[in-house]
């Protein structure tokens, strides 16, 4: 089985880490926080002092990073050129063709392969092999290394060639916090015009808007819980990100612009911290409203999504 060097083991490569591990392969892993690194060793990885100790004779390395730029640093020349020979990079990170570029032209002078399989999911589907993973990159490559990937998820889309799947995932956020703003303004709405919540919620699953945040992400949000597992700094890099991709590539993007400026508020109002429905709550401060169901006294209001669609790395 393939000798694997991982690098990141934060929030999602911790639990990749053991799945790895759980399935056979012989990981080395590489942290700049000494207890993410005491961690992973806790799962049965080897931990060097250093990403190119890690690296050393690799089949494989993993770049489970929280974006472009720390990616950018730990995939150098020292990495890669300790990687044994015909080795493949796997970018599990959330990134964009245009910051990996000098990546996969390094890679490429050290005879380094390359695909990119960025994330959808939580820790918890990380921990239970259920990830979903949108690869870019060639064919024969991705059925190389299915097996491995198999591991740790359960839905792998092949989206086309190199940049593809860092586009489709962006482009999956995109679309899941545009889909959380449209729907909280509707609420917020609709409770303003009198319509009881529970009323309005049911209404909207059952009918033709109905959409997969609604169905399976809402109700986290109405037991006031904003999904803190990914950073609102970062949700902003990425909205950025497909923001310039459409003006580099000349289309219509002022609904993509829209949910960026929203995200870009919140992130002056809250800060850096966690929260994929921070721009929710945003809009419902405005609005003075808070999207709750009434709780029961002394019951668990956070109930968790079912999916998170970012990859929860930091």
């Amino acid at each position: 089985m393939s000798t694997i060097c991982l690098i990141g083991v934060g929030r999602m490569g911790q639990p990749l880490c053991a799945g790895l591990v759980r399935a056979g392969y012989r990981v080395s892993a590489y942290d700049v926080l000494t207890e993410r690194r005491e961690a992973a060793l806790s799962h049965g990885a080897r931990t060097p002092d250093s990403a190119a100790a890690a690296a050393a004779g690799a089949d494989v390395l993993l770049t489970v990073l929280p974006g472009p730029a720390e990616v950018a640093t730990a995939v150098d020349d020292a990495v890669l050129g300790a990687l044994a020979p015909g080795a493949t990079w796997i970018d599990m990170s959330s990134n964009t063709p245009t910051d990996a570029e000098p990546c996969w032209k390094r890679a490429a002078a050290h005879g380094v392969g390359v695909l990119e399989a960025p994330i959808g999911g939580s820790p918890a589907d990380a921990a239970a092999g259920r990830l979903r993973l949108y690869v870019g990159g060639e064919d024969a490559l991705l059925e190389r290394h299915r097996p491995l990937l198999s591991a740790v998820s359960d839905r792998i889309t092949h989206v086309g060639g190199p940049g593809t799947g860092y586009v489709a995932k962006l482009l999956v956020n995109l679309l899941w916090f545009g889909q959380a703003a449209a729907t909280a303004e509707a609420l917020l709405l609709g409770r303003r015009a009198g319509i009881d919540l529970g009323v309005l919620t049911g209404t909207l699953a059952a009918g033709p808007a109905s959409t997969a945040f609604i169905r399976h992400d809402l109700p986290a949000l109405l037991a006031g819980d904003y999904l803190t597992d990914f950073g609102l700094d970062r949700i902003h890099d990425q909205l950025t990100a497909v923001t310039a991709l459409a003006e580099r590539l000349g289309t219509p993007h002022s609904i993509t612009d829209t949910v960026r400026r929203l995200h870009g508020q919140a992130l002056e109002r809250y800060g850096p911290v966690d929260g994929e429905l921070l721009g929710v709550a945003l809009l419902e401060e405005k609005a003075g409203i808070l999207l709750r169901h009434p709780v029961p006294p002394g019951a668990n209001s956070g109930t968790g999504a079912a999916e998170s669609p970012t990859d929860s790395h930091p």
